[in-house]
């Protein structure tokens, strides 16, 4: 159709080779008249090298936050499987450094095509990601952006921003008098915790700019010791009885609504994140007002789905794609779901 070789037409469509600008004009307007796509599932059978993904992200059980994350990894998986497409996981102990370590070691030990990191730990991930650079292998981050990289592309929430609405939606119940109290984790402080930190941040530059005159309490609570937690949280409401507004700022809103519920007490205002299904039941008993979810599962499967398109199908690719800030209330979190 175009007066050219069967040879250019397919150095045009893969933009590989020299052609020249003329036989390359001719080729382009036939496929602009008739609307031309590649038939991708015949690519994929015609195509004799096999690619690989690998994934890092954290050790999860069953319903968690990572669960979910995997869910939508696999679901890319099975739709790339056609395009021999294999995707592969490792895995380390969130928050645990020499467990991150050992994970980007085994990694530069492997053959693969693209990786997607949940990223962990700033400096060691700046290394395993200049090794990545260094050969030509593309990455994309999600969950948590790293600076000072290069990934293919971000794919997540903006966390300060989302702190930021988690305040402005509790402030919401906030009556003057009243105290607020911010449920921290005793790992506050780890590299390991820059999105809770980024959160923090975003929810204390709301209260400085409308709120500031609220007294803050900060209450450290510990990830697996609910009998010390509810020693400081005894000791804390005791004291503290204007402490009515709360805000959690990981996936653990559960472990204060079950206390809450445990004592036959409820904030007037409780703000987490994450749809565990614990923390959806305490949503729908109203012990937790507000979960901000950022949709992990569709995180996970953009994740591969973009480093396929950029490894498999040479399709250009988005540097940043933020997941929307759903704000869950009882009213709504019967009709959410993640993906059509």
């Amino acid at each position: 159709m175009a007066g050219v070789s069967a040879g250019t037409v397919d150095r045009v469509l893969h933009n590989r080779g020299d052609v020249s600008l003329a036989s390359k004009e001719k080729v382009q307007k036939i496929l602009d008249e008739i609307d031309y796509h590649p038939n991708m599932f015949a690519i994929g059978l015609a195509a004799k090298k096999r690619y690989r993904i690998v994934c890092i992200i954290p050790y999860y059980i069953e319903h968690d936050y990572w669960d979910a994350v995997a869910q939508g990894i696999d679901r890319a998986a099975q739709e790339l499987r056609p395009f021999n497409v294999g995707v592969d996981y490792l895995y380390y102990h969130h928050a645990d450094k020499s467990s991150y370590e050992k994970v980007c070691a085994q990694l530069q030990k492997e053959a693969v095509d693209a990786v997607l990191i949940a990223p962990n730990f700033r400096e060691e991930t700046i290394s395993l990601t200049g090794y990545l650079e260094s050969k030509k292998i593309p990455y994309v981050f999600i969950d948590f952006n790293v600076e000072h990289t290069r990934p293919l592309c971000y794919i997540g929430q903006d966390s300060k921003t989302s702190g930021y609405i988690a305040a402005k939606i509790l402030m919401r119940h906030y009556t003057k008098g009243q105290e607020l109290v911010l449920f921290l984790n005793n790992q506050k402080n780890n590299p390991a915790e820059i999105q809770m930190q980024r959160r923090l941040e975003g929810f204390m530059q709301y209260l400085a700019e409308e709120h500031n005159d609220v007294v803050v309490h900060d209450i450290v609570l510990h990830k697996q010791e609910m009998d010390g937690n509810t020693q400081i949280l005894d000791s804390f409401f005791g004291k503290h009885p204007k402490a009515v507004l709360g805000a959690v700022f990981n996936s653990r809103v559960f472990q204060v609504a079950s206390y809450l519920h445990e004592k036959g007490q409820k904030l007037e205002g409780l703000v987490g994140y994450d749809l565990l299904m614990r923390n959806v039941e305490f949503l729908q008993s109203e012990q937790v007002s507000y979960l901000i979810g950022q949709r992990p599962g569709l995180q996970g499967y953009c994740g591969v789905k973009a480093l396929s398109n950029h490894v498999v199908f040479k399709r250009p690719i988005t540097t940043v794609k933020y997941m929307p800030i759903d704000i869950l209330v009882k009213e709504n979190i019967d009709f959410y779901f993640e993906f059509e």
